[in-house]
C-alpha cells in the first residue's frame, strides 16, 4: 500500500479528504444557532503549531516560562501565515478574515490559557501498557486485551508527532481499549497516584492514551481511587492486588455510570447497565463476541451462564 500527501485546502472541500480543515474542529457552525452566533468558530491544531524547539523538562523556571512564550509565538506566526501568506484558491494569498477570538478563549491574546502538552514524564507503574496490548494487527477481537482491573474505556488510534527531523511519526489504528487500574499506581511510591499522560505507558502507547476523553476518565479514576484509599484505611497498591477490593471499587464506578468495557448496546443509563458490565467483566460479551455488543434480550446459553456464575465477579 503506498501513501503520499494529501492536498487540504482551508475552507474547500479536496479529493481524498474528509474535508476542509476548518471542518476538522470546528466547535460552532453559526448557521446551526443564528440567534446565538454571529461566525464560526474553529480550533486549529495542526503540525503547524507544534513546539519542537526546546523540552520542558528539566528547565530552570527562567528557561521554561521562555519555551512556554517562544511556543505561544510559533501558534500566532501560524495564524499570521494563515491571515497573510497561506495559497488562497479563490486568488492572491492569505484568509484575512480569519481571527483570534480572545472573548471566546478567555485570553489576552486568543490562545489558550495553558499549552497543550502532548507527552511528560511517565510512572514505573504496576502495569504497563504497550502497543500488542491494543494494535490491531495484535488483536484478533472486537476489543483490546481484556483487562479485569478496568476503571474505564478510550478508543483512538497511536497518534505519534515527531519532533524532531530523524523521528519517525506515525498513526496506527488500534481496537477499543480500557483503562487499567494498575497503570496508575507506581510500583514503589505509595502516596502518589497518576491522573493523566504521567500513567504507565510507553512512548508509542502514550500516543493513544493521551487523549482529552481519556485523560479525564484517568484523572477521575485517581480521584475516586484516592477517596476509596480513605474510606477503606486501605493501599492502592491493595485494591490493584486484592480481588476483594478491586471488585469493590469497580462496583463504585459502575454505580457511578462509569463503563468498565465496551458495551454498544447497553449504554450508561440502561437499566441494565451495570448488570451487563458486570457480567462482561466476569467473563464476555455473550452472543456479540464479533461485535462490541452483550446481546441483553438473547437467550443465554448453558455455558455461558457457567462461565459467569463461576467467576462470580459481582460477589463481594
Amino acid at each position: 500500500m503506498e501513501s503520499g500527501w494529501l492536498d487540504y485546502q482551508l475552507f474547500e472541500d479536496t479529493p481524498g479528504t474528509k474535508g476542509p480543515l476548518w471542518h476538522y474542529r470546528r466547535l460552532v457552525e453559526a448557521a446551526r444557532f443564528a440567534d446565538h452566533y454571529q461566525r464560526d468558530v474553529t480550533m486549529f491544531n495542526w503540525p503547524g503549531t507544534d513546539y519542537r524547539d526546546k523540552p520542558l523538562v528539566d528547565q530552570t523556571p527562567e528557561a521554561l516560562a521562555f519555551a512556554l512564550q517562544d511556543a505561544k509565538r510559533v501558534s500566532l506566526g501560524f495564524v499570521h501565515w494563515l491571515q497573510t501568506a497561506a495559497p488562497n484558491p479563490a486568488g492572491g494569498t492569505g484568509f484575512p478574515n480569519l481571527l483570534l477570538r480572545p472573548d471566546v478563549m478567555g485570553s489576552a491574546d486568543g490562545l489558550c490559557k495553558y499549552p497543550y502538552i502532548r507527552e511528560g514524564r511517565r510512572i514505573k507503574a504496576l502495569r504497563t501498557v504497550v502497543e500488542q496490548d491494543v494494535v490491531i494487527d495484535h488483536q484478533s477481537g472486537p476489543a483490546a486485551a481484556h483487562v479485569a482491573d478496568s476503571v474505564g474505556v478510550g478508543w483512538y488510534p497511536i497518534d505519534i508527532h515527531p519532533v524532531s527531523a530523524d523521528e519517525v511519526g506515525t498513526s496506527t489504528r488500534t481496537k477499543p481499549f480500557q483503562i487499567p487500574l494498575g497503570e496508575l499506581v507506581p510500583r514503589r511510591i505509595e502516596n502518589l497516584l497518576a491522573a493523566n499522560k504521567n500513567i504507565g505507558t510507553t512512548h508509542i502507547t502514550n500516543g493513544c492514551y493521551r487523549l482529552h476523553p481519556v485523560e479525564w476518565n484517568i484523572g477521575e479514576a485517581a480521584g475516586s481511587l484516592a477517596a476509596f484509599a480513605l474510606d477503606t484505611g486501605r493501599k492502592p497498591k491493595d485494591v490493584v492486588e486484592e480481588r476483594g477490593l478491586l471488585r469493590q471499587f469497580q462496583r463504585g464506578l459502575l454505580a457511578d455510570g462509569v463503563p468498565l468495557s465496551w458495551l454498544l448496546d447497553v449504554p450508561v443509563g440502561d437499566p441494565r447497565f451495570d448488570a451487563t458490565q458486570s457480567l462482561v467483566m466476569a467473563g464476555g460479551y455473550g452472543e456479540g463476541t464479533g461485535a462490541l455488543e452483550f446481546g441483553p434480550d438473547l437467550a443465554i446459553g448453558p455455558d455461558e451462564r457457567s462461565r459467569w456464575t463461576a467467576v462470580q465477579w459481582v460477589v463481594t
